[in-house]
């Protein structure tokens, strides 16, 4: 690690504090009274961001005076205390610790007996890792984030890398990487201060969370820059906020891929997909969407299609959106060596490849066979792709599936020294790695924003800290085991509060033979979560809704009807998601901070604030302990009221999904429908709970980006402890209003004409 020594001076220059040390320089930028940059240009004096686009740094009244032996600055938030060694603390502005760095020896994690060997859980001791952050912990003091980890919501104790993973195994808490690397956490103490730390840094990493000793936490990487950004707050959605504010927020979606969309590997032809279209409307399943997985290609070649299993894929197209489904269709990045292939021979002229070290295009192999990876940093690669993308778009697809984009290869992982490209710079694969996946979903989110001037549905299966901005993402291959159901919960919220806000897992998992009880409440859990997708591979048994028989089938029915009933709501929570960065699932610990007990709870989540849905996630159970955070709740099933604060216990037969609304909660509601667009949304059903409260809700044409300047209507309504409901339109932009609205109390419902005011007495 390098020694920086003792402090020997400093400037002040706009919004950045240059240090000089005996050992090298370093700065502080103040981006805003509640954001640091820490920066020294180990590698360059540029960031080189590939999270951060555009400037954010806007002008911020600070002070800076040497105090002693530190180096201290002052905005209207923070106090940060600079020592030699380049020490850095934070304080808030009135006195109390947010993070300092830590000062004690560092140890090695013991293996074995001490008075035999003493050995390092990595190959690389701690203090040799090129740049080194250490952070003083404390007890009870809890970490989030990390965004696509298996295991719970808080990550003390463990370690994890950064480093975009391929893989098959079971994901557990002890999976040090997966297929997405955001690397940002959030501190927690008990009844104290939150803040986060976000190190933007490409190159893999390491992040011990107190594993070795839980007094500490270290973030190690052997390349780049030491360069994070400390950001404050009084509250975890705040630090959530700050974070987004950074690396940008999750665009609304179109309205439809909020709906159900049904998936397999081993859809083979045009008569499976008749089969999947014409049974969810004769079982009477809602569905928006179908995907096709890679036989749908000719000899898994990207932008083809095998036309022995579709003939005529225009039509096939056109036959599904006669019936409401929209296609959606997986793209990997690996491409056929093939001559006589147009994406490979157009590919190949443009130069728009990697490169191996001695400047030949580099080859390695996916399901193609042979192949060559396109080298998505370079601006040339990203037009040529974005190109290809809109001509298949041209046939009538309506979203792109981006799969195996780790990278992922069948003859070893690529070398650290193939050549790649961020923007013009050349650099290799060491580097770009882990935002592979991110510069190919950008490049498929610009192609198709080009080519349908419609909110783009890009799916990913890897990602970097800023892919929100481009792409929606599912958690990979998981498996038919009550353990991956049970993870979903903790990596959905957490992938939301790390700014993946639309998210979702492969319902009843992808890997093996799902059983009719998991896939029943698999599918209960993930009503509520925004990618709401059924996926699986061809080698497990086949997971469409009815091939369990009746009961089962009822349930699907059941849940993906209440799913699209609440699409509204979910839909206002990513109209507003894009302004806070804040999720459509949270954990408990985002709104009850301070309630040790929410910081801990993994097996249930809230929608939205005001929401708490509790599933069921052990076989065989037919009730549950649920945890309530103080205030009144209501059973959503049942109309029950609780006082919270405690646990209950709540019934939960194989058909019943514990949900409960907190007191004066308001939720918009939908009329029954078979897809988005097959009515028209003139009917507005409000569900309401007794007590104070209010709730903004959007109208817009739920396709483009027309809501951007300011085409959208929005609502403001209110229910009062006294049983008076209000509701006035609050901004009018967008023509096609609302024609009635039904406000539903606890079973008692009340219709009127649609006013830009109204007010009704609940009995």
């Amino acid at each position: 690690m390098k020694k920086f020594g003792k402090l020997t001076g400093f400037s002040k220059k706009g919004n950045v504090v240059s240090l000089t040390f005996e050992g090298g320089a370093a700065r502080l930028e103040i981006i805003t009274d509640k954001i640091i940059n820490v920066f020294s240009p180990f590698e360059c004096d540029e960031h080189r961001s590939k999270a951060i686009e555009g400037e954010k740094a806007v002008k911020t009244a600070f002070t800076c005076k040497k105090e002693g032996s530190a180096l201290v600055v002052r905005t209207d938030y923070l106090t940060v205390r600079v020592y030699s060694g380049f020490k850095v603390d934070f304080y808030r502005y009135d006195g109390k610790t947010l993070c300092r760095d830590h000062r004690g020896k560092l140890a090695r994690v013991r293996r074995f007996s001490p008075t035999y060997h003493y050995y390092a859980d990595s190959g690389i001791p701690d203090w040799e890792k090129e740049i080194l952050v250490t952070k003083d912990l404390h007890e009870g003091e809890v970490i989030l984030g990390l965004g696509d980890r298996a295991g719970f919501i808080d990550k003390k104790g463990y370690e994890y890398r950064t480093w975009t993973y391929d893989t098959t195994d079971v994901h557990d808490e002890q999976m040090p990487q997966l297929y997405k690397s955001i690397p940002f956490v959030m501190l927690k103490k008990p009844h104290g201060v939150p803040c986060g730390l976000f190190f933007d840094n490409t190159y893999k990493a390491t992040f011990n969370l107190g594993h070795t000793d839980p007094s500490y936490m270290w973030y190690g990487v052997d390349g780049g820059n030491l360069d994070y950004y400390f950001i404050g707050g009084d509250t975890l959605p705040e630090i959530v906020s700050g974070y987004c504010y950074l690396t940008g927020t999750t665009p609304l979606p179109q309205r439809w891929t909020l709906g159900y969309q049904q998936s397999r590997w081993g859809y083979m032809g045009d008569d499976d997909i008749k089969y999947v279209t014409d049974n969810m409307r004769a079982y009477g399943i809602p569905c928006d969407a179908v995907h096709f997985d890679i036989e749908y290609m000719e000899y898994y070649k990207d932008f083809t299609w095998n036309r022995d299993r579709f003939p005529n894929p225009e039509k096939t197209l056109a036959d599904m959106k006669k019936k409401g489904f929209k296609a959606v269709t997986i793209v990997d990045p690996a491409i056929k060596l093939q001559k006589g292939y147009s994406v490979f021979d157009e590919g190949l002229r443009r130069d728009v490849f990697c490169h191996d070290a001695n400047g030949l295009p580099y080859v390695n192999a996916c399901w193609p066979g042979d192949a060559l990876f396109p080298d998505f940093g370079l601006p040339e690669c990203a037009k040529w792709w974005g190109e290809n993308v809109a001509r298949h778009a041209a046939l009538g697809v309506d979203g792109i599936w981006n799969d195996m984009n780790e990278p992922a290869s069948f003859k070893g992982e690529l070398p650290d020294d193939v050549v790649m490209h961020d923007g013009e710079r050349e650099t290799c694969h060491r580097e770009l790695h882990n935002v592979y996946g991110h510069f190919m979903d950008k490049a498929t989110y610009e192609g198709l924003k080009a080519a349908t001037g419609k909110r783009p549905f890009v799916i990913t299966r890897a990602c970097y800290a800023g892919t929100q901005k481009y792409s929606t993402a599912w958690t990979g291959d998981n498996r038919a085991v009550w353990t991956h159901l049970r993870t979903a919960i903790p990596q959905l919220c957490t992938l939301g509060m790390c700014g993946m806000t639309f998210v979702g897992t492969d319902i009843g998992g992808f890997n093996q033979d799902t059983t009719p009880e998991l896939i029943s409440r698999w599918v209960e859990a993930a009503a509520f979560s925004p990618l709401f997708r059924s996926h699986s591979d061809k080698w497990a048994r086949m997971q469409e809704p009815w091939v369990f028989g009746d009961k089962v089938t009822d349930i699907w029915r059941r849940y993906v009807k209440l799913r699209y009933a609440f699409i509204p709501y979910i839909y206002d929570l990513l109209f507003e998601g894009e302004k806070t960065g804040l999720g459509v699932m949270r954990p408990l610990a985002l709104h009850f901070e301070n309630d040790e007990r929410a910081l801990h709870c993994n097996t249930e989540f809230t929608v939205g604030e005001n929401l708490l849905v509790a599933p069921v996630v052990e076989q065989g159970a037919v009730e549950r302990a649920v945890y309530l955070p103080r205030g009144v709740w209501y059973d959503v099933n049942t109309g029950k009221t609780y006082r919270g604060g405690k646990s209950i216990i709540a019934p939960a037969p194989i058909d019943v999904l514990p949900m409960y609304a907190k007191s004066g909660s308001i939720f918009p509601n939908y009329e029954e429908m078979n897809y988005v667009g097959e009515k028209k949304l003139d009917t507005l059903i409000l569900k309401v709970f007794p007590g104070d409260g209010e709730y903004v809700h959007y109208e817009d044409n739920g396709e483009d980006f027309a809501y951007r300047d300011g085409e959208y209507n929005s609502y403001l309504f209110t229910v009062s402890a006294d049983g008076v409901f209000r509701g006035k339109l609050t901004h009018d932009g967008y023509k096609k209003k609302y024609k009635k609205f039904v406000v539903d109390c606890l079973g008692k419902t009340y219709t009127v004409k649609a006013a830009d005011e109204f007010e009704i007495k609940l009995k």
